[in-house]
């Protein structure tokens, strides 16, 4: 079976109810960015962020996967496919999804804030005060501005070998997750659906590029007769 990557960001899951990471103002749920995003956000007011992220996991808990995502879990039918996601949501492997890597962490998981192989699953509010088996605070296991992202190199392996690799719902702007595509052989045929597509300098620098200008469902349904005439 060919070897089918994609590439998916928020747009992926906004048909599912679930906000964009960031407005056209610059904000997240009326939050600066960094203030629920970063480890200095973390720092300066970890109160605020568990806050922001226990709002986050209680709408994520009445989300249902989309069309988009089932069509996704539908394509392993007929090929090879694994999914290297920027979003911290579960509705790619609730919608049927086998093999996925969360560049970002997963919201439904907390973690020790001293050690980071402390994970747990968390499907209800983090407060303060709650601790790890080592004694020190939860958080999020969500990868913020200022950390490293430990899952970067398994998927830049994942799409060096990729037949085809689509991309879908992504601004092409928060890095690393947008250099990912640059590490497609350059005879890989490449989709980027998007219904506002960055024609960035990444982007641009892309080989064998289709631009599918509509929403991840819109855009998958009809990728999907094309994928399947290859």
């Amino acid at each position: 079976m060919k070897k089918l990557v994609v590439l998916s960001g928020a747009g992926m899951s906004a048909e599912s109810g679930l906000k964009t990471f960031r407005d056209a103002d610059g904000l997240w749920e009326g939050h600066d960015v960094m203030e629920v995003a970063s480890i200095e956000g973390w720092q300066q007011n970890p109160a605020l962020v568990l806050d922001f992220y226990n709002q986050r996991r209680r709408q994520l808990l009445t989300a249902q996967p989309n069309i988009g995502h089932q069509l996704l879990a539908d394509l392993e039918q007929h090929f090879d496919v694994s999914i290297v996601t920027q979003n911290v949501d579960d509705l790619h492997e609730r919608a049927g999804s086998q093999k996925v890597i969360h560049l970002h962490g997963q919201l439904l998981e907390s973690k020790s804030s001293i050690d980071g192989d402390l994970i747990y699953p968390c499907h209800q509010d983090i407060e303060l005060g709650q601790t790890c088996e080592s004694g020190s605070q939860l958080r999020p296991n969500i990868v913020w501005f200022g950390e490293m992202v430990p899952m970067l190199e398994p998927a830049a392996k994942l799409v060096a070998q990729a037949d085809i690799l689509v991309i879908i719902g992504t601004s092409m702007q928060v890095y690393p997750a947008a250099s990912l595509a640059n590490f497609a052989p350059v005879d890989t045929p490449i989709y980027y659906i998007d219904p506002k597509p960055a024609i960035n300098e990444t982007v641009q620098q892309l080989t064998n590029l289709v631009v599918i200008a509509e929403t991840a469902s819109q855009g998958l349904a009809s990728l999907k007769e094309k994928l399947l005439e290859i």
